[in-house]
């Protein structure tokens, strides 16, 4: 085990068209992860990471086993003996994590990320929701704009991403009064984020509720390493305590500031982020400035990695 590198995984927001094209070009083997999936999901998983349509990709069905499987690929291509001290995944990351732990086999995480997109989709009607992240407020403001705007619906804070980021998601009418209140109180910039589904907000507990027949029954083990949970910001190693978190992320606030905080007091000052993108790189860096931050997501960020992680091995 490395005695302070952590792995964490992105989430939605964080597909784009070509993710994980150029890992499997320099691997061919890890294209067999995409085939194996694409027989459990129905369609071409593959050729809807590599080409696209993009419209197609944001929907939350389609982008959630395309994260998992594009960071599991990112996963295997880092291909180390490297233990790292702990994991973390932001909401849909949370199952790549619990697969880099060893708690759940490739294609039953992709089973239950299929159900768990399908009952979030079909929790709120298509184009009734909206997610926005709100720059320049602590989260006790965001929280107040919340509950000023619950007058026009369902709103809350959904993620604690880093100091003066918090997203908010609910129904669309409630977040757009949501972010006139937050602008009112002095918010820098309010923007929507490609999520089509306003997850970890109370409008998540139908999908939730049919979710967990399907965690219970899945094969978990314990982890071989901690996970920090997204709905506690705290270290897990048991497959009952992950079941029940993973059940109870689904209508809860998604941590992370206060996650990534608990890994650099585990002794972690090294994060791999591993999977599309850089989104979480970027809020380590606001959370943890002086953590050394690498990803894999590429050949070329892969290769990266691998030379700062060697000379720590």
């Amino acid at each position: 085990m490395s005695d302070n590198v952590g792995f964490i995984f992105p989430g939605q927001g964080s597909q784009s068209v070509g993710m994980g094209q150029a890992l499997v070009e320099g691997r061919p083997d890890l294209r067999q992860l995409y085939d194996d999936a694409s027989k459990i999901l129905g369609f071409d998983l593959a050729g809807l990471c590599f080409e696209g349509p993009a419209e197609q990709l944001n929907k939350t069905e389609f982008t959630q086993p395309a994260l998992l499987v594009t960071s599991v690929v990112a996963l295997r291509a880092l291909d180390m003996s490297l233990t790292p001290v702990a994991v973390a995944g932001h909401s849909l990351g949370e199952y790549s994590a619990v697969v880099a732990a060893g708690g759940l086999e490739f294609e039953e995480a992709v089973q239950l990320v299929h159900k768990r997109a399908t009952f979030m989709a079909e929790a709120v009607s298509p184009g009734s929701g909206l997610v926005a992240a709100v720059l320049g407020l602590t989260p006790e403001v965001v929280k107040e704009a919340c509950r000023e705007a619950q007058t026009a619906g369902v709103v809350s804070a959904a993620n604690f991403n880093a100091p003066g980021q918090v997203v908010i998601a609910g129904e669309k009418a409630a977040v757009e009064r949501a972010i006139e209140i937050a602008k009112a109180k002095g918010c820098r910039r309010a923007m929507p984020l490609p999520v089509s589904v306003p997850v970890h907000t109370a409008l998540m507990k139908p999908a939730a509720d049919r979710l967990s027949s399907f965690v219970e029954s899945a094969a978990i083990s314990d982890l071989q390493v901690p996970l920090i949970n997204n709905a506690d910001a705290k270290a897990l190693t048991s497959a009952g305590e992950i079941r029940e978190s993973l059940i109870r992320q689904l209508p809860s606030s998604v941590l992370w500031e206060q996650s990534i905080r608990v890994m650099g007091e585990m002794g972690v000052t090294i994060f791999v982020e591993i999977g599309p993108g850089t989104v979480l790189t970027g809020l380590v860096k606001r959370i943890l400035p002086e953590a050394t931050l690498c990803n894999v997501h590429d050949p070329e960020s892969l290769e990266t990695t691998l030379s700062i992680l060697k000379k720590v091995a």
